[in-house]
């Protein structure tokens, strides 16, 4: 049987211009900070007006590729590489299966950051996990309360990510929060008491105060390992 023909797609004249606009951008290695050519320029050798053009800025503008300033008018903008997941990372938007995934990431990240953690780990770091560490033993709540015990979890595992040094990746835990939270409570629902692994945040501590980062980043899996025996 003879495969049937695609369909033309339809893209309108300002995205074919956005295009480009991007191919030139890359083709001639511009980079953050340097100046646009004016939009009189991009209309003329585009064949296009400058209303098409300007749309089609504006466009880039909204993604973040560049930026309007004074005396310097359009120039390439330094790359926010979260901005757009910034804006999606909501449970409300997201599917159970793309909530899922990024809840795996999250158990991807925590593992994989031991190395970066024992480059840049300092005793102040020490000292506040140990007191977040402290609070929770104390808190009879912990024991009963999958909440209680919650807020704990990510109080603790946030500081991990702040002591990680990495801007980034620092903001990125911040936004995976809510589904983090939506995860959690799908969890506790399933839950008649709250499940812990071998591994506690005090042992964590202690190995990230005499450990090495092999023995922090297999502790961690260990500590999250009733979270990876949910994954199929």
């Amino acid at each position: 049987m003879a495969s049937k023909i695609k369909p033309i797609k339809s893209v309108s004249l300002v995205e074919q211009v956005e295009q480009r606009i991007l191919e030139f951008l890359k083709e001639n290695r511009f980079k953050s900070g340097d100046s646009l050519p004016k939009e009189i320029e991009l209309a003329e050798n585009l064949g296009v007006s400058r209303n098409i053009v300007r749309e089609s800025l504006s466009r880039l503008r909204m993604l973040g590729v560049v930026e309007s300033k004074k005396r310097k008018g359009m120039i390439i903008a330094e790359p926010d590489i979260l901005s757009g997941i910034e804006r999606i990372m909501d449970p409300d938007l997201l599917g159970e299966e793309a909530m899922q995934h990024i809840f795996e990431l999250r158990l991807v990240l925590e593992v994989g950051m031991s190395e970066l953690l024992f480059i840049r780990k300092k005793d102040s770091d020490i000292n506040n996990l140990q007191e977040i560490v402290e609070r929770e033993a104390n808190d009879p709540l912990c024991k009963t309360d999958l909440k209680t015990r919650l807020a704990y979890e990510i109080e603790f595992h946030s500081y991990l990510y702040k002591m990680s040094g990495n801007g980034t990746l620092n903001r990125f835990q911040s936004m995976l929060l809510p589904v983090f939270h939506y995860m959690m409570q799908q969890e506790s629902k399933a839950a008649a008491k709250p499940v812990r692994g071998t591994i506690s945040h005090k042992d964590l501590v202690e190995t990230l105060r005499v450990g090495t980062a092999y023995e922090f980043r297999e502790n961690m899996r260990n500590h999250l390992t009733p979270h990876f025996n949910k994954l199929s």
